[in-house]
């Protein structure tokens, strides 16, 4: 260690308030965290780039510093897929500091990467208060059957009105509105069920027709419109 001639010539003075960090909770636990090995605990993020033209949702399960899993959603940028299937290779099996020092590939990612760091870091994650944490695969439980991104997205123009293009039960087939042109329900595929089906060996059409469903006064409408057309 170099220290200056200011400095080697200053007497000692004892360090009194010396009692470490700050506990943090970590899955049912307070902990004094020294290193990165001493960070545990799951939770979700959002990142954006620069341009804000996509945004990423990042899920990290940590477990004594190490990312044991990670769930990449990523929304409203094509090239941001291809970033993700990367960034779900890549950071597995690295410290937290690691990852908050790797480039992954989008920034998106990468702002995302940031803001669960600083969740995590300072206690601030959803097992917070979880004895042992969730177990690896847990994230999983966020995408639900079909194992799908829970993505609500909705067009309207003042000229036009709404379209309901997809909600959270899956891609929208059908909008219903009454006598008044006001949207009072809607059909919806569920894409999850669709493909298992289809996988399992059903025909197409039969799966197509089993995976639909509607919600609200679908029924009683005056007329129906295909939202991306009509």
């Amino acid at each position: 260690m170099i220290y200056s001639t200011e400095v080697e010539h200053m007497c000692p003075v004892a360090k009194g308030a010396n009692h470490g960090p700050a506990p943090i909770p970590e899955e049912g636990k307070w902990v004094q965290a020294k290193e990165i090995k001493d960070i545990s605990g799951l939770t979700h993020g959002v990142g954006w780039c620069a341009p804000q033209q996509g945004a990423c949702k990042l899920t990290l399960n940590v477990k004594d510093g190490i990312i044991e899993e990670a769930l990449v959603e990523t929304l409203g940028c094509s090239g941001m897929t291809h970033s993700a299937a990367m960034a779900s290779e890549i950071l597995p099996g690295k410290t937290l500091l690691e990852a908050m020092n790797t480039d992954l590939v989008c920034d998106a990612i990468n702002v995302a990467m940031r803001e669960l760091f600083l969740q995590i870091v300072y206690g601030r994650s959803q097992t917070a208060f979880s004895e042992d944490g969730l177990p690896i695969g847990a994230s999983l439980e966020d995408l639900g059957k079909g194992m799908r991104s829970q993505i609500g997205t909705m067009f309207g123009t003042k000229a036009k009105g709404a379209r309901y293009l997809e909600l959270t039960e899956g891609y929208i087939n059908r909008l219903a509105l009454d006598d008044k042109n006001e949207i009072i329900g809607y059909e919806f595929i569920t894409f999850g069920k669709f493909i298992d089906a289809v996988k399992k060996g059903e025909d197409a059409n039969t799966a197509l027709e089993k995976a639909k469903g509607t919600y609200g006064r679908f029924a009683e409408a005056a007329k129906y419109i295909d939202p991306r057309k009509e």
